[in-house]
């Protein structure tokens, strides 16, 4: 539908109140009937009145307008709506000048029925699905032990004792965030998601929990609402939805990171079992206990079986063989040391004798004499001297001056 053209006004030339509302209310008018979808938040039947009036509610939106209807209509369409119900009507939308309100005027009422709603949500299901709401792979896990949890729930509800009573019984320790919201009903869509805006914008908060009781297809439809399947989807902050009982599936189940059957199985998802883990840990204490002592046990066993053996039983064997073998060849090398040495020995007196008897001592002693001039050297023949030469005569012991007087 195009939008009519609506003249502008200037500073120069500002339009009245008056005019502003006339204007609006022909543009409004020029929409025509339309057919709108919302949730029926309040409704007022004065007696002896032939008009209802509604508030209409959108349900994913904090939004409502008035609608005036024939009590005729509304008893023909919906004979038995009460607050909360959803509906859909054929509307005109009607801009009141006089006091600047809008509002719609009904024709035609229809109560949408658990078959029609159970369509829509099929739909809307399968839309979420090809957009990758649903898909695996972007799930988290949630972590072991988280340090806080953020709870999205009603106030004083058995879904908020139960997952408190039975969080805190595993492990005593655990911290919790609980923002209560309204879980049903016209403004339960903006609750939630404005609590897990702040508990997602809380670095302190590890995983969030949605929460609540069982309740008819009607009351669960918050949980099934688009803007709230989104909101979970862009949580930065792992979501566990814990909806109704465990045949109730609405589609932030399939949007959450983790689903759990009920608010009791939440609390047993998100944090251990205390007295469990101090039984598992004790039994891997056992286990591991056991396996040293088996080690030490086979390693001990290894070790009696070597020193079996006769090489460790007795090492002093070994010891005591090389020690004579250490002794024989000792006793041999001194054999043949001293063998050696008296040859050399025999050796060496030979030689000394030879050089004794080859010595010019000897010779002196056997009377034998040296002669020699005066510069040293030894006369040999007589040819080597002159008549009056000074000799030097060299005797076994002693020596002798003498001079050549002739030749012989």
């Amino acid at each position: 539908m195009t939008q009519p053209e609506i003249p502008r006004s200037t500073p120069e030339e500002p339009w009245p109140v008056r005019v502003v509302s006339q204007k609006l209310s022909a543009w409004i008018a020029k929409l025509g009937w339309v057919w709108v979808d919302g949730q029926v938040a309040q409704i007022s039947r004065r007696p002896g009145a032939s008009t209802v009036f509604l508030t209409l509610r959108d349900p994913s939106a904090d939004l409502s307008l008035t609608v005036t209807t024939n009590r005729d209509v509304l008893d023909l369409g919906a004979p038995s709506l009460e607050e909360g119900a959803r509906v859909v009507m054929h509307a005109k939308p009607e801009f009141y000048a006089a006091r600047g309100t809008l509002s719609l005027r009904a024709d035609e009422v229809r109560q949408v029925g658990l078959g029609e709603l159970l369509a829509r949500l099929e739909k809307l299901k399968k839309l979420l699905a090809a957009e990758g709401l649903f898909a695996r792979e972007r799930k988290r896990r949630p972590p072991f032990l988280p340090s806080r949890i953020g709870l999205i729930t009603g106030r004083s509800s058995a879904a908020e004792r139960d997952v408190l009573t039975n969080a805190k019984r595993r492990w005593p320790a655990v911290e919790f965030r609980v923002i209560n919201v309204a879980v049903q009903g016209p403004t339960a869509v903006p609750q939630m998601i404005d609590a897990l805006k702040v508990l997602d914008g809380d670095d302190t908060i590890d995983v969030i929990i949605l929460a609540r009781g069982g309740g008819s297809v009607e009351d669960l439809l918050p949980f099934s609402d688009e803007a709230l399947c989104r909101a979970v989807f862009h949580c930065r902050t792992p979501v566990v939805s814990a909806i109704g009982h465990e045949t109730d599936t609405p589609l932030v189940d399939y949007v959450a990171d983790v689903r759990a059957s009920t608010p009791t199985d939440a609390a047993k998802r998100i944090v251990p079992d205390l007295a469990e883990e101090l039984r598992l840990i004790k039994l891997a204490r056992h286990r591991l206990d056991r396996a040293v002592t088996g080690l030490l046990d086979r390693e001990q066993h290894r070790l009696d079986a070597i020193r079996s053996r006769p090489v460790l039983a007795r090492p002093d064997v070994m010891v005591d063989q090389r020690a004579t073998d250490v002794t024989a060849l000792r006793d041999r090398a001194t054999r043949c040391l001293d063998h050696r040495l008296r040859g050399a020995g025999e050796e060496l007196r030979h030689t000394l004798a030879r050089l004794r008897a080859l010595s010019p001592a000897a010779t002196l002693q056997r009377g034998y004499a040296i002669v020699q001039r005066a510069d040293g050297h030894v006369v040999r023949a007589a040819g080597d001297v002159a008549e009056d030469d000074p000799l030097r005569v060299r005797l076994s012991e002693g020596e002798l001056a003498a001079r050549v007087v002739g030749h012989g």
